[in-house]
């Protein structure tokens, strides 16, 4: 068993001009179920940051699994994971994986990730924690 660590931080403000400047960014990096979650948001500010911190966490999930990724040559895209929210469970973050490539190396080296997003007005921060059990 190995456990790996990942972190990234972004400031909102990049992420929010990347949105507005570029109309494919939002679907080329976000799920229809992350869209569709954080646009529910009415506070335009808060909804900036959620998309932020998204960004980041898929960053942190990446760093994390970049061993594995590496020694299986796989790039995934952002498309590749989706975060969404335990609605069960106050909300936290967790990591849903859509591509088929992907979820087959998870099954493979049997990784768990636990996830945080923390975001303030200016940047958004997130740590991925994977746990992978087969090496």
């Amino acid at each position: 068993m190995s456990i790996y660590c990942g972190t990234d931080i972004i400031e909102v403000s990049r992420i929010k001009n990347a949105i507005l400047e570029n109309s494919k960014f939002k679907t080329n990096i976000f799920s229809e179920s992350e869209i569709e979650d954080i646009e529910k948001s009415s506070n335009e500010d808060v909804k900036y940051q959620r998309y932020a911190g998204r960004f980041a966490a898929k960053e942190a999930i990446y760093k994390a699994l970049s061993e594995v990724l590496v020694k299986e040559k796989l790039s995934p895209s952002f498309l590749s994971v989706e975060i969404i929210n335990d609605l069960d469970y106050r909300r936290r973050p967790y990591v849903k994986v859509l591509d088929v490539t992907l979820q087959d190396i998870f099954n493979k080296y049997d990784i768990k990730i636990d996830l945080s997003i923390s975001h303030v007005k200016e940047c958004a921060v997130a740590m991925a924690v994977v746990n992978i059990e087969k090496e």
